[in-house]
């Protein structure tokens, strides 16, 4: 009879390991992830592993590589290598250059369209806008917009292409249908960056010189808030807000401070600053992990990214990357 239980029992905590096991497994594929990141004077590409805390890689990419995206399929990386005019099209497994898009002249920052039919791109010396046919590889039309544009982005239903001109001092709402400027709105000095919440009703833009961060309606395309960002112990100047990014359910925006060092937790329902983390020095962009655990930061002059962990709101850890650290995408 002990013989019998025994034998009973065993194949049964073998089976119960096996599950434990794969379990395990399974939590270690949902949290993997790759972080790329765009090393401006190094003229490279950084791959790191965000939940080992390494570098996997760095890859050469051409001159000046700034504005990273991935298409909504992860299956292609976009990279603006600004002093070579183009915009690489690259294999986001095997890192390999796919194609190099007409991109007009100094592309810096660029936006794709959530169908990921188009792709614009900013072109700061010609006061342009650049759209490009992702399946033709063409340039098919260029927007005349305001003085350096450089902060663009489209709002996820796919309506309103943003370009922000930096000294115009003004937000173009783009009509994507027709390519057409439909309404300006005047901000603060030096926008920098734009993003819309998840929902398409609001626009966040941070004000570079003015220290500030503007929320606008897209209905009225009017400014409903203006956020004066301060912290203790750091003087106005060194408050430069750049990348801003704010999570799907709209609880928190995230600001990167620029040489302040700091990145702005502001509740996103009442506009309050909740928090300041120390990050890096020159904190200059921003990107959540896919499952929004994580929110990881560019930090220019100390040549490495910040993970930040939302659940505590903390700073878990960085890595060195490379030399001027800039764009951040997050592949699953």
């Amino acid at each position: 009879m002990k013989n019998k239980l025994l034998t009973y029992l065993f194949p049964k905590r073998d089976i119960c390991r096996s599950i434990v096991v794969s379990l395990a497994l399974l939590a270690t594929t949902v949290q993997a992830e790759t972080v790329f990141v765009s090393l401006e004077k190094d003229n490279a590409l950084a791959s790191i592993d965000p939940i080992e805390g390494k570098l996997i890689k760095t890859v050469p990419i051409g001159q000046r590589p700034r504005g990273l995206a991935l298409s909504s399929d992860n299956k292609f990386l976009f990279v603006a290598t600004s002093d070579d005019n183009t915009i690489r099209m690259l294999d986001a497994e095997t890192l390999k250059e796919l194609a190099k898009l007409p991109s007009g002249k100094d592309p810096e920052t660029f936006a794709l369209s959530p169908n990921g039919e188009k792709l614009y791109v900013s072109n700061e010396d010609d006061s342009l806008v650049t759209v490009i046919d992702l399946t033709t590889k063409k340039a098919v039309h260029e927007i005349k917009v305001g003085v350096e544009p450089e902060g663009i982005t489209i709002s996820p239903d796919n309506q309103w292409l943003i370009s922000a001109s930096e000294t115009t001092n003004m937000v173009h709402w783009i009509d994507t249908k027709t390519n057409v400027i439909v309404e300006n709105t005047l901000v603060d000095p030096r926008p920098r960056a734009v993003n819309f919440t998840a929902d398409s009703q609001q626009l966040w833009v941070t004000s570079e010189m003015a220290g500030t961060v503007m929320v606008l309606d897209a209905k009225t395309k009017q400014p409903i808030k203006t956020i004066k960002l301060e912290v203790e112990g750091v003087t106005f100047d060194k408050i430069q807000p750049v990348g801003v990014v704010i999570d799907k359910e709209r609880k928190h925006a995230y600001i990167a401070l620029g040489p302040a060092n700091r990145v702005a937790v502001i509740n996103a329902q009442t506009y309050e600053i909740e928090k300041v983390l120390l990050v890096g020095q020159r904190v200059w962009n921003l990107a959540f992990s896919p499952d929004q655990k994580r929110l990881y930061t560019t930090n220019g002059t100390s040549n490495d990214i910040s993970i930040i962990d939302l659940d505590t709101q903390t700073v878990t850890k960085s890595v060195g990357v490379g030399t001027y650290p800039w764009g951040v995408a997050v592949k699953p």
